[in-house]
């Protein structure tokens, strides 16, 4: 049996049982540093509950990987040192977020070419949890790989998978602690279920076919949440205002400029919400939304089908600015008044899960003592429906020019494929 020091009282899963390790991994800054950032930044503007933090998920994230490595089937082909740095790397699997989480990691991407994950391995390799991870008989390289699905280690890819794959235990926590903090419950998720019922395949994560139910109901999940929470328009007002808002003061406030793991980690949403409401540059967007005066979402629109035309919006920043300037000329306003939002850029929490190209999740079906492989879009009706590209596409601008830009942003994207569009 293993030692442990203690337990945590989590409301979504229960009590967690901690060792001695990992509590003076927990106590460390990084990881304490961790309350002080809001796991879903903007989205209580929507659901007022919505006010739970990285720290909490990261220690959910912990107990599943736990649950998860010692399951009847995992525990048999991983070493008992395995199932601790299993479990420490998804405690820290979050320590590199910036300041409103996801929102930050548009100033990452676009002036660093850097996203959370890379914040992530450097601050486990650089910082204090070096010291105290050496000091636990670890390797902090092997650990920061292990937190960000890279450590590739021969033989044993479901290791990282476990932490980074279609169907992790940071997804499975998120699903059930993002829809329990806001009230938008979709269905009953039997995480515990999904748990049970994984097996290795090849070096591979797979899903028993008896857990069919349990899987499309995480499916299902997931895009209502993605829908109703995660680019929930009110809540990505505020991101994208808090997005500008940094991007504005970036400069005066040194946030791409980042000599030690210390001077990142030193940033969180108080520290960064106070230095945006004393720089000049940001300070009225921040009055705005402190006052609740937040841009207007004046086109919203769901695509559905692969299209090139379409695809391109998605994915390429150049033909999306190109149709914000078409937009702010045909309305006769400033291009910064106008803002084109979709799924796939960096600041959206969880864009991979908009279902843009959905990864096939290995799944199986015992025969005998045989377990087949087999493809989930050929066992799951749910899934192959869900194979089609679904994205949406926003365009915000503030209140005073909210009727002229979204008539005409009606005229410049009803040039697009009328095939291509649906509404919901």
């Amino acid at each position: 049996m293993r030692q442990y020091w203690g337990e945590i009282k989590d409301p979504v899963l229960g009590y967690v049982y901690i060792t001695e390790i990992e509590k003076e991994i927990i106590d460390s800054f990084p990881v304490q540093r961790l309350r002080r950032l809001r796991q879903l930044a903007g989205t209580e503007f929507v659901y007022p509950g919505a006010n739970h933090t990285r720290f909490e998920h990261s220690i959910g994230v912990m107990h599943l990987a736990g649950l998860l490595s010692e399951n009847p089937h995992l525990v048999q082909v991983l070493s008992e040192d395995e199932v601790k740095i299993v479990r420490i790397a998804a405690l820290l699997h979050d320590v590199g977020h910036g300041p409103f989480s996801h929102v930050f990691e548009h100033i990452l991407t676009r002036f660093l070419r850097k996203t959370h994950e890379d914040m992530t391995a450097w601050i486990v390799q650089k910082s204090e949890l070096k010291d105290i991870i050496s000091r636990c008989g670890f390797n902090p390289n092997t650990i920061g790989a292990l937190a960000v699905g890279a450590l590739h280690r021969r033989g044993k890819a479901f290791m990282d998978q476990i932490i980074r794959s279609a169907i992790d235990v940071d997804k499975l926590d998120f699903i059930v602690r993002d829809t329990y903090h806001t009230g938008a419950q979709y269905g009953y998720v039997d995480i515990h279920r999904l748990i049970h019922m994984t097996d290795v395949l090849d070096e591979n994560l797979s899903i028993d076919l008896g857990a069919l139910s349990a899987l499309e109901s995480f499916i299902l999940a997931r895009i209502e949440s993605f829908r109703s929470i995660y680019f929930h328009r009110v809540g990505r007002s505020v991101q994208i205002m808090l997005a500008v808002a940094m991007e504005a003061a970036k400069d005066e406030l040194g946030l791409t400029e980042f000599q030690s793991p210390e001077r990142y980690l030193s940033l969180n949403d108080y520290i960064m919400w106070t230095k945006l409401k004393e720089c000049e540059k940001s300070r009225g967007i921040m009055e705005d939304l402190e006052r609740r005066r937040l841009l207007k979402c004046v086109y919203d629109q769901t695509f559905y089908m692969r299209d090139k035309t379409v695809s391109s919006i998605f994915s390429v920043d150049q033909i999306r600015n190109e149709i914000r300037d078409q937009i702010a000329s045909a309305a006769d306003v400033e291009s910064t008044a106008v803002m084109i939002d979709v799924p796939t850029v960096p600041s959206v929490p969880y864009r991979h899960s908009a279902f843009m190209e959905p990864m096939e999740i290995p799944v199986f079906r015992k025969t005998g003592d045989q377990k087949v492989s087999q493809r989930l879009s050929e066992i799951s009706g749910i899934f192959d429906v869900l194979r089609g590209f679904i994205n949406i596409l926003r365009v915000y601008t503030d209140a005073k020019h909210r009727e002229k830009v979204g008539a005409a942003a009606a005229k410049v994207l009803g040039r697009t494929p009328t095939s291509a569009k649906i509404s919901y």
